[in-house]
């Protein structure tokens, strides 16, 4: 099972090796890390996925709000946040195949951000499985060059 761990640390040196080190000594495998600013200068915000039952949630859960850099851990079920991810690609377009690429680009709103004479870079922000999708169909013109941000989630606002 995957979950997606929120963790509001101090954003001080050696915080995310810290944190990162506390995963690997304990053999948990993350399978995506995002970290980034908040609103407050003296924070961050890591959003971390990874697999595992609820015992390993749990015991993931402990170990963080140990470390002294952990001011807050959240794990977020489904219902609960809402979550994106960015690609960026570069995907082989050619004259015969350019239109049919920008039309899947409409259909799932991602925006074409470079044109070279036989390639074209895209972004697309949206959730796991849309970014899966599009990938699957960018596949057969020929995926050049990829790189995802990983998940970044919010929890939903109870207003």
């Amino acid at each position: 099972m995957r979950h997606t761990i929120s963790i509001l640390v101090e954003n001080r040196f050696g915080a995310l090796t810290r944190i990162a080190g506390m995963f690997s000594g304990r053999g948990f495998n993350i399978d995506t890390l995002n970290v980034g600013p908040t609103l407050d200068d003296t924070a961050s915000r890591m959003t971390i996925v990874l697999r595992g039952d609820d015992k390993v949630l749990e015991q993931v859960t402990k170990q963080l709000e140990k470390l002294v850099d952990v001011i807050d851990v959240q794990d977020f079920q489904d219902d609960e946040s809402v979550d994106r991810e960015l690609v960026l690609l570069r995907v082989t377009a050619t004259s015969k195949t350019r239109s049919e690429v920008m039309q899947i680009c409409d259909i799932f709103r991602a925006k074409i951000i470079d044109v070279q004479a036989n390639t074209l870079a895209i972004e697309l922000t949206g959730t796991e499985t849309k970014i899966t999708k599009f990938l699957k169909l960018m596949n057969r013109f020929g995926i050049k060059e990829l790189t995802r941000t990983g998940k970044v989630a919010l929890p939903r606002s109870t207003d």
